[in-house]
């Protein structure tokens, strides 16, 4: 079982950021967890035309290095690069713009309106007095869900008939 560690996870986005860039990347998302032993970092990159192993390999080599000199996360950790993949982690204000539209699942810290986990087409992505708001909806009625209340989204690829 991981536990999530909130404390490193923008740390390490501070430090990956950068790389990805001069490699022509885009970070996606980091995730990092706390296993039994050892620390789980995984980092989600994307660019144009799609990951290849070349970049997550060079990717991973250099931001080997940079943890390891920073301590982040403290201890021994695995070190995963990938692409997002078909059900990509959504997380930051311009992915949830650039997907309205799209199926996601949302989960919740704590529940709305009865419900912790949403899984419906994103319809909009909006700020309201100063609150992000997601638009969502399922089964034909609308969400209005805070950001700060997601714990987790991801995309829903749609399989599209031939």
């Amino acid at each position: 079982m991981t536990e999530p560690a909130p404390e490193y996870r923008e740390t390490i986005r501070q430090l990956t950021e950068p790389v990805a860039e001069a490699e022509g990347l885009e970070l996606i998302d980091v995730e990092c967890n706390r296993m039994k032993s050892r620390w789980l970092v995984r980092i989600y990159l994307d660019k144009d035309g799609g990951v290849t192993l070349d970049d997550c390999t060079g990717i991973s080599q250099q931001l080997g290095d940079i943890l390891n000199v920073h301590d982040v996360p403290p201890g021994p950790y695995t070190l995963e690069v990938s692409s997002p993949g078909l059900d990509r982690p959504l997380s930051r204000d311009k992915d949830f713009v650039k997907y309205t539209g799209c199926k996601v699942d949302i989960r919740l810290h704590e529940k709305l309106d009865g419900m912790r986990h949403f899984r419906g087409k994103l319809t909009g992505f909006i700020e309201e007095q100063g609150q992000k708001i997601l638009a969502v909806e399922v089964s034909g009625k609308t969400y209005r869900v805070p950001k700060a209340m997601v714990a987790k989204a991801r995309l829903e690829y749609e399989f599209k008939d031939r």
